[in-house]
């Protein structure tokens, strides 16, 4: 039976005295099943979703005597149904698979802290996040900063990692998020202080946080991360790196061997890692976890399995084209906003755009098309702006290209000629708002979802500006898209030089 996380953590330290004063120890193996960023129930084109997941998981159980399940973070947002119960039913679908250690990730605090705890006191299982740090200097309600369980003669300590850009790219309102590098020293060497053989560091970090902390001396044996949806191995003689993809697509696991070494009268602990990857393509999904998950759809079918309208046109909504270039759905999604709120211009976030898909010319498009799409239920609001600040919003939407971050705009009601190539800070090279080029003095208004509005992925200059639209009264977002297009009856957006890029 699986205790409960606090009694699992007493336990565990009750038996490091054991551990400390056994002369020998036998080699043992313990085997890590890790995923990470998954929030989609269900299995898409053959692969991923909860079934598959459990069945791998069980067959991973079944094969060894120590075996740990960790999930990297990013569940409760931003899948389908979230849009409605805010992650409740992950929660209860996580702890139906028995997970045995989690940590926050950045979509935990998409609904803000208040709904991040809710959650974590729905979980059975214990849930890291060491650097979350709420406004009276501790470890955000519901967290804790470090866990250890045992394999064999040995122990394992645990502390979790959340990315310091969760500031920026979600909506953690008053919760900061201590440097990486500092919590890793400090968590590494207390947990072997404590007696802990084997450090595991569980995180949500970008994949430059990820080898900063694994090549940069931080003190820990193993990085378990998630965040960038890589699927990825990695050993450099001293530290291992693992991340699972995305969506239980694949599962990764590690083997990990330990053992107690002697030489010239001295024990010392060794380690050495072994990596596999398993695709779920073709695994039949587990019963009673498939039984959960059509509960769960079922409910949704009603609601959202409803004709709105059909695309003449392709629409592309990649995370690899909404985050890099114009696309037909960013401006279908911006024009919407524009329209709804009767402003000047808009301005939304590839980030905010999930569904990672194209739908085909003549596809019939549904309420469940575009809650998928949109589902982090964010509102739309109208903003007062000048032109100073509606390029600076626009600069910052640029910014950060290269990396494929969230930021990438999608506009409406105007055209902007940028360069890739140039510093960040200076890729706008031209703005025109309808037929006249921006004045910087002039004002604006500018639709735009509640949350850049309010400084998330990194669009700060908006949260100085005047909101024209009580955000009591504000309409969500996605609706405001399916009124559109159900308004419309067929739709043909384009591609059609909103933004120029500089050759």
């Amino acid at each position: 039976m699986r205790l409960p996380f606090r009694a699992t953590a007493i336990a565990s330290s009750a038996v490091l005295f054991f551990a400390a004063t056994s002369a020998f120890a036998e080699p043992t193996k313990v085997t890590f099943v890790h995923t990470n960023d998954l929030d989609r129930m269900e299995a898409s084109d053959g692969k991923g979703g909860f079934p598959a997941l459990m069945s791998i998981v069980k067959a991973e159980r079944a094969a060894g005597d120590h075996v740990i399940f960790t999930h990297g973070g990013d569940a409760i947002s931003p899948s389908l149904l979230s849009g409605f119960d805010m992650g409740v039913h992950i929660v209860d679908l996580l702890n139906s698979a028995g997970v045995d250690i989690m940590v926050l990730g950045n979509h935990e605090f998409d609904f803000g802290p208040k709904v991040a705890m809710e959650r974590m006191a729905e979980a059975n299982f214990p849930i890291l996040a060491t650097n979350a740090i709420d406004r009276d200097g501790e470890i955000i309600d519901g967290a804790i900063a470090s866990w250890t369980t045992r394999a064999g003669d040995y122990t394992i300590g645990f502390f979790g990692l959340v990315t310091p850009d969760t500031t920026d790219i979600s909506s953690p309102d008053g919760v900061t998020f201590r440097s990486l590098d500092e919590t890793a020293r400090e968590m590494s060497a207390k947990l072997r202080e404590d007696g802990a053989d084997l450090v595991v560091a569980l995180a949500h970090t970008g994949i430059r946080e990820d080898l900063d902390l694994v090549n940069g001396g931080s003190g820990i044996d193993i990085l378990l991360t998630g965040h960038d949806h890589l699927l990825m191995s990695y050993y450099n003689g001293k530290v291992a790196m693992m991340e699972s993809g995305s969506q239980a697509d694949y599962v990764s696991v590690l083997e990990v061997t330990m053992d107690t070494v002697e030489s010239r009268g001295k024990k010392r602990f060794v380690w050495a890692p072994s990596f596999r990857t398993v695709s779920t393509v073709g695994v039949a999904g587990d019963p009673e976890m498939s039984a959960k998950v059509e509960s769960y759809l079922s409910k949704l079918s009603t609601a959202l399995d409803v004709e709105i309208g059909t695309t003449t046109t392709q629409l592309d909504s990649r995370r690899a084209s909404v985050r890099a270039t114009e696309t037909a759905i960013g401006n279908l999604f911006s024009d919407a906003i524009r329209k709804g709120v009767n402003a000047d211009v808009a301005i939304t976030n590839g980030g905010g755009i999930r569904g990672d898909k194209i739908y085909d010319a003549g596809t019939v498009l549904t309420r469940r098309d575009i809650q998928t799409e949109l589902p982090f239920g964010n509102t739309t609001v109208k903003l007062e702006v000048s032109g100073a600040q509606l390029v600076a919003a626009l600069e910052n939407g640029f910014s950060q290209v290269e990396e494929t971050a969230g930021r990438f705009p999608s506009v409406s009601g105007m055209t902007v000629t940028w360069d890739a190539k140039a510093p960040p800070g200076g890729r706008v090279k031209a703005v025109m708002v309808g037929d006249s080029p921006v004045d910087i003095n002039k004002t604006y208004t500018l639709a735009a979802n509640d949350y850049i509005a309010g400084g998330g992925d990194g669009y700060n200059v908006l949260k100085s500006a005047k909101n024209l639209i009580d955000p009591a009264a504000a309409q969500l977002m996605a609706l405001m898209v399916v009124d559109y297009v159900s308004a419309a009856g067929k739709i043909s957006p384009q591609v059609e030089n909103r933004l120029i890029l500089v050759k």
